[in-house]
């Protein structure tokens, strides 16, 4: 594993903030199509890309956001965008994750965005998984709920066949409705959160790891109501993590 330079004394943020600005600078050039990704890592990446492109060292850029929040921000900055519908293949996109085991498969979905962002991300030649130390476990599971987007007509039914999937059920704690903002998975409204899909999330919160990532990941996929669900299964092509002895891949 490459390894830079890093201080014991850098805060979150700022470990974040270093992956995102070197995922940019090692991967995006000039007159590529990139996907932004969301989420508080991501947002440096975007910061980044911003950046480079009003100081003129990235030209000719056009990035496909995944998310409302991401969109908003890119424009601020003056980035050119547009969608899957103009650009259905990618040459790189970044964005960060909330769990990352020893296989590289991933937990995304915290921020809501899970659905436009497993769209963009797997029609993308590279996807560039930037990662605080803190998001690396030995299984998927326990360490932070999964997101599901489910369709909003017979949610409580679908919500009920998903607790029981088989690569599900023995390992769940609880599966829960997402309530407030669609953006966080811990409760922050009397209503029930909707994503920029007009769909519902619930976050299945785990006792222990998931035995079989990739089992659960097709179960709920073939689930009827199942709109997409924040497993990444051998997605990303390299994981960029900044801890306190540096940034390493």
């Amino acid at each position: 594993m490459a390894a830079q330079a890093g201080s014991p004394d850098l805060s979150q943020d700022e470990l974040k903030k270093l992956v995102g600005y070197q995922a940019v600078d090692n991967h995006v050039k000039s007159g590529m199509v990139v996907g932004l990704g969301t989420g508080s890592t991501a947002a440096f990446a975007v910061e980044r890309v911003g950046q480079k492109m009003a100081a003129g060292e990235l030209k000719d850029i056009i990035c496909i956001p995944t998310s409302e929040r991401t969109k908003e921000q890119a424009e601020s900055l003056g980035i050119p965008l547009c969608t899957l519908n103009e650009k259905s293949q990618i040459d790189v996109s970044i964005d960060g994750a909330d769990e990352v085991d020893p296989d590289w498969n991933l937990v995304k979905g915290g921020g809501g965005a899970l659905l436009r962002e497993k769209m963009v991300e797997i029609v993308s030649e590279k996807f560039i998984c930037i990662v605080d130390e803190s998001k690396l476990c030995k299984g998927l599971g326990p360490g932070f709920p999964l997101p599901v987007e489910i369709t909003p007509f017979c949610h409580e039914h679908t919500q009920r066949v998903i607790a029981g999937l088989p690569a599900i059920a023995p390992y769940l704690k609880e599966a829960v409705l997402r309530m407030g903002s669609s953006s966080s998975n811990k409760p922050d409204g009397d209503n029930i959160a909707v994503t920029d899909n007009g769909n519902y999330i619930v976050d299945l919160h785990f006792k222990e790891m998931i035995a079989d990532a990739p089992a659960a990941a097709s179960q709920l996929k073939n689930t009827v109501g199942v709109v997409d669900h924040g497993l990444f299964i051998n997605m990303a092509t390299e994981v960029i993590v900044a801890g306190k002895e540096g940034v390493y891949v």
